[in-house]
């Protein structure tokens, strides 16, 4: 199953995994009353309150975090009384939005959290391979500056078993608590990302860069003479990007630096591409050690 290929239909936003994490909760059940606001075309967005008796008591979690119950040991566990809270509702949300691979899993999950620290907004992603998540993390940024990201197993994070699932951190915010400016940071985060799904589904083609062309679709610039042969280097915004026929220079106005590749390819004229970007993205590999 690929998002690259396949439209997202269905989209859920959870607030209150944490039950005293008040902008989550309040934007879920202001949604469950009146969902216009997160509706897009071709889109179900489902808002969902995760954790109802914690919400209810205004505490983290009742027996406990539910954040960290969805492990395959819990979600394969036998039901019974004996089980603790958080670990029966991490079974029956996985049963209604997942399980990973099944016909009725959903397609994207947004865990919407807060925390004490001056983290800003911050997302963070399941994988740093899966392009429909960092394409979507890309296009919010573009459109919210203050936006951070936290590569995968940074955090241990449970999570629900469907296709894309991303959490978002905003802080700070005591616990218990209501900031406005905070409430309006995560609002306006959801709003680009919901408005990027919509945009995914209606076949946008994310980090290509086509040739300028007239109205009836034939080419008018060239690689510009400073882009030529480059690739793999910086190209920052107001940086030559084409060069019209007419010898006028079109610069590149995206947000912040890229690196193109593939730059002039012949056989990606008929892809309508010019060159593709890329960003820099530094791993880091642990110690190994041999047994």
């Amino acid at each position: 199953y690929q998002l690259l290929n396949i439209p997202a239909r269905r989209v859920a936003i959870f607030g209150g995994t944490h039950g005293n994490e008040m902008s989550g909760i309040t934007l879920v059940n202001l949604w469950i009353k009146n969902g216009k606001e997160i509706q897009r075309k071709g889109v179900e967005t489902k808002p969902f309150i995760t954790n109802p008796r914690a919400v209810e008591k205004c505490t983290r979690y009742v027996d406990t975090d539910l954040n960290r119950a969805f492990t395959t040991e819990n979600l394969s566990a036998p039901s019974g009384d004996d089980l603790p809270y958080e670990v029966k509702r991490a079974q029956q949300i996985n049963e209604i939005f997942g399980p990973k691979g099944s016909p009725d899993a959903y397609d994207v999950i947004f865990d919407l959290h807060n925390t004490t620290s001056n983290m800003g907004c911050t997302l963070i992603l399941e994988s740093s391979k899966d392009h429909f998540n960092l394409q979507m993390m890309h296009y919010i940024k573009v459109n919210l500056e203050s936006l951070y990201f936290v590569p995968p197993g940074r955090v241990p994070l449970g999570r629900v078993q469907c296709s894309t699932w991303s959490c978002l951190e905003v802080g700070p915010q005591p616990q218990g608590v209501l900031r406005s400016n905070i409430f309006e940071s995560m609002r306006v985060v959801l709003k680009h990302a919901l408005d990027f799904i919509e945009l995914f589904n209606e076949g946008i083609v994310w980090d290509k860069m086509d040739y300028p062309r007239d109205t009836n679709g034939n080419i008018i610039a060239m690689v510009h003479p400073n882009l030529q042969d480059c690739d793999w280097e910086p190209l920052n915004p107001g940086d030559p990007m084409f060069q019209m026929f007419d010898g006028t220079t079109v610069r590149y106005e995206g947000v912040g630096t890229v690196y193109p590749t593939f730059i002039n390819e012949a056989a990606y004229y008929e892809k309508q591409q010019a060159f593709v970007t890329t960003r820099r993205e530094t791993l880091v590999a642990g110690a190994i050690k041999k047994a």
